[in-house]
């Protein structure tokens, strides 16, 4: 994704060209983050163009703590390749904004699906949750906790597929799981009671509350924590009841009132989730997480240390001016360069191509009322994309 003068001018103007991909829909809004979608390959590498998103930030608009959130996400989605997590292709950086070029996800937010349709049946249910338990269980073995986990946070990338994304709030416990965090993070609906009440906390426990919330709010349409104001919430929370409606499974029942306890060490841990008995009756995802040579090139003498998908992308990328040379050189750049991100893409791409995903499609429940937990009209950030 490589910008000319030209394409620069462009991305400013959000119109025209970001390297090799035009812009199909400018944002209306220059405060919006999710602003457009581009094209980035050109059609003849793979007979049809390739949509992604791209999060644009205003230079001028960034203060201290927003530099440090983005330097954070960055780091995260750098550092993270699972099937089940919003993957980063490129940074972009011009006079004015920064761009995050990243997987779009064409069926928009988890969140939106609940508020039109409702919760949904619990077969159903499973099959998303496990998906969002073993992305968050990779970013926990990685040492990272995402600190915002809600709906609004989980978009469908396919019939039955689900990723978790935004990672503004995320951190890395370079001293290990125990490293107690100070900042207080995320949506007050999904906070952990010690958020709070104590001045420090653990982070993989208070996702761990987080994931019950959403779990609540998927299969029964609402919060379990319901108040008009931010003090009120903090009251409910703090108390710890919540009523599970009556067509809720005894395991999902279980499962819920596992993860939503008060005490943060008696939580269940995310692998007790999996292994619960809600989860028995289906396939679980993959425990292998993807190829490190989908984010960077693999540089060997050794053809047979190449993947045979890593081979037909050098072949494609070859056709734009990209050789084994190019990419050895800007390897060291990682997702600021124009060429790694050009090869992510064209590694994504044949990922998904090659890709047959055994999930069966996830429908919510018919005629479900509208819930009365999320605010309808609420908008998210993805959405404004599609």
């Amino acid at each position: 994704m490589m910008l000319d003068g030209c394409a620069m001018q462009a991305s400013e103007r959000a119109s025209g060209f970001i390297g090799y991909g035009e812009i199909l829909a400018p944002g209306t809004s220059p405060g919006s983050k999710w602003q457009f979608i581009i094209r980035p390959m050109p059609s003849f590498l793979f007979g049809v163009s390739e949509k992604v998103a791209i999060k644009i930030l205003e230079k001028t608009k960034l203060d201290e703590k927003t530099r440090r959130m983005l330097s954070r996400e960055i780091a995260t989605m750098e550092g993270i390749c699972h099937p089940h997590v919003i993957r980063l292709f490129e940074v972009v950086e011009t006079y004015a904004r920064i761009h995050l070029v990243i997987e779009y996800a064409p069926g928009g937010e988890l969140f939106d699906k609940i508020s039109v349709n409702g919760k949904f049946k619990e077969e159903d249910a499973k099959i998303l949750y496990s998906q969002i338990l073993s992305g968050v269980k990779y970013m926990h073995s990685l040492g990272f906790v995402h600190r915002d986990i809600k709906a609004e946070n989980v978009f469908y990338a396919g019939p039955g597929l689900v990723k978790l994304g935004d990672f503004g709030f995320s951190t890395r416990l370079t001293e290990g799981p125990e490293q107690m965090l100070e900042t207080f993070c995320g949506s007050p609906p999904y906070a952990a009671p010690e958020l709070f009440r104590d001045e420090s906390y653990l982070g993989p426990y208070v996702d761990i509350w987080a994931l019950g919330v959403l779990l609540y709010l998927v299969v029964t349409g609402t919060m379990p924590f319901r108040a008009r104001t931010v003090l009120g919430l903090k009251t409910l929370i703090l108390d710890g009841k919540f009523i599970i409606p009556d067509h809720v499974s005894l395991p999902c029942r279980t499962l819920i009132r596992g993860t939503l306890k008060q005490t943060p060490l008696e939580r269940l841990k995310i692998q007790e989730m999996l292994d619960s008995e809600w989860f028995k009756d289906i396939p679980l995802p993959s425990e292998t997480p993807l190829p490190r040579c989908l984010l960077l090139p693999t540089i060997s003498g050794d053809q047979n240390q190449i993947s045979t998908r890593e081979k037909e992308a050098r072949t494609k990328l070859e056709k734009l001016g990209i050789d084994s040379t190019l990419l050895a050189a800007h390897l060291p750049s990682g997702p600021r360069s124009s060429v790694i991100g050009t090869y992510r893409i064209v590694m994504y791409k044949l990922s998904r191509i090659t890709q047959n995903h055994s999930v069966k499609p996830v429908v919510t429940s018919p005629k479900t009322p509208p819930s009365p937990g999320p605010k309808k009209g609420q908008k998210s950030k993805m959405c404004s994309i599609l």
